[in-house]
């Protein structure tokens, strides 16, 4: 199918459909494989592929596995094949879990996406755009609002990830930390965190984008106002804004301003 344009596809998907609901009519109880078979065997490979996509975009992945799979018989021994309607367990988590560690990451994707700009973005991809929206104190929400998503969209795909990610034991990046709580850090990456200030060249935000933490947050670290017993060196205050009368002898002026004298100047 990678040699037809979009809307030859587009013609053999449609064409397909009708193949499709043979299959659905057949499998749900009016055939057996003999039929199936049948049905597959007039087939070419483009119009396979086309059936394919076709079978699949007639299934919803968000509904429970019971809905979908509940009608199948029962084996031998009375037990169901497949789970039972009660299973509410979404067919989305049936998909192969797929690698989501040192994958490429296209910074301006993730920054379109950010923008708001239409552009899709791999898995690794997104856990960046979440780390930047941290630092940027930018919620779930307001990422479906700048994609023109509906309202969840992108909190699913965290969903999505954080079960990966508990399914293969891995460990769980902050980026996909639960409802947008932020994980406590531990005493020694509070030590770590305000060293590496200390030691210069960086700033309040690379921190935040280092550690998938908001800035207000880390910046609640280095003052001392989060985590006062942890240890490491407390930023000092910012110097305080100059008076009045440092700003007029920085401006030439030694005194007060002079007062002009209505009655003598007239």
């Amino acid at each position: 199918m990678t040699a037809m344009t979009a809307e030859q596809r587009g013609d053999l998907a449609e064409a397909m459909l009708p193949v499709a609901a043979h299959l659905a009519v057949l499998v749900h109880g009016d055939g057996g494989p003999e039929d199936v078979a049948d049905v597959l065997a007039g087939l070419d490979n483009a119009q396979r592929d086309a059936l394919v996509v076709v079978l699949a975009g007639l299934v919803d992945p968000e509904q429970p596995m019971g809905r979908a799979l509940g009608w199948l018989d029962r084996n031998e021994h009375g037990a169901l094949t497949v789970p039972n309607w009660g299973d509410t367990t979404p067919l989305r988590d049936l998909v192969p879990d797929e690698p989501v560690d040192d994958d490429y990451v296209d910074m301006v994707a993730v920054r379109l996406y950010l923008k708001g700009t239409k552009v899709t973005v791999t898995d690794a991809e997104f856990l960046v755009v979440l780390e930047h929206a941290a630092a940027q104190d930018v919620l779930l929400p307001e990422l479906d609002r700048r994609q023109g998503m509906p309202v969840g969209e992108n909190a699913k795909r965290v969903n999505r990830l954080r079960k990966a990610y508990q399914r293969s034991g891995r460990q769980m990046p902050a980026a996909l930390v639960a409802d947008g709580k932020q994980a406590e850090f531990t005493n020694a990456q509070v030590v770590e965190i305000r060293e590496r200030y200390a030691a210069g060249g960086v700033t309040d935000l690379e921190l935040s984008l280092m550690y998938g933490r908001s800035r207000k947050s880390i910046s609640a670290l280095l003052s001392g106002a989060s985590y006062q017993n942890a240890g490491g060196p407390i930023r000092a205050p910012r110097a305080a804004k100059p008076k009045d009368a440092s700003r007029t002898g920085f401006a030439g002026h030694t005194g007060p301003a002079p007062v002009l004298d209505v009655a003598r100047a007239s």
